[in-house]
Formats: structure tokens, sequence, C-alpha cells
């Protein structure tokens, strides 16, 4: 199962972009199911993107799920190393 970050996700529409990729947390209801996150798209960010991606592995993990991030920026990268979680977002290097 794989979503996709809107091209800007900053404090102002983290509400709504969280809102919108919820769904796809239990999509395909199977436990276990690894979710995708493509953040090719993604231009404008701030810890925001962070913080929905963190709360969007929480849920992912409540289901049994795992959560991958694809194409994300190499400042996004750099952004969740400085905050100790990019291990945590599973940020894989390959095109989404």
């Amino acid at each position: 199962m794989s979503s996709a970050l809107p091209s800007r996700l900053t404090i102002g529409q983290a509400r709504a972009a969280l809102a919108a990729l919820e769904p796809t947390i239990t999509q395909d209801g199977s436990g276990g199911r690894a979710l995708t996150v493509d953040a090719s798209a993604l231009e404008a960010f701030d810890t925001s993107a962070i913080a929905v991606l963190l709360e969007l592995r929480r849920q992912a993990q409540a289901l049994g799920r795992t959560l991958a991030v694809r194409g994300a920026p190499a400042p996004m990268i750099e952004l969740a190393g400085l905050y100790g979680v990019a291990e945590l977002l599973g940020f894989d290097s390959s095109p989404a």
C-alpha cells in the first residue's frame, strides 16, 4: 500500500495532510503489510512533515504494519537525523 506526501507540508498543512493519509493505514486491513509513503513531490516542508510521518508510523505499528518513506529529499533525511528519528522512519533512497 502506498500514499504520497503533498508538495508542501508545513505546520499549516500538517493536520490536513495527516487526515488525508490516515485512511491508507487501515486500507487493505492486513496486519504486517508495509505502508510506503512517497515523499518525492515534497518541495517545501518543516519539522511538521517529520511529525506527520512519525504519527503515521505510530498508527501503522498499532496495526502491526511498518512504514517506509521513499523518495524523501536529502534535507528531510538530514532533518530527521538531527532529531534522531531517521531510522524510525524507514527512509529508502530508491525512487518511489
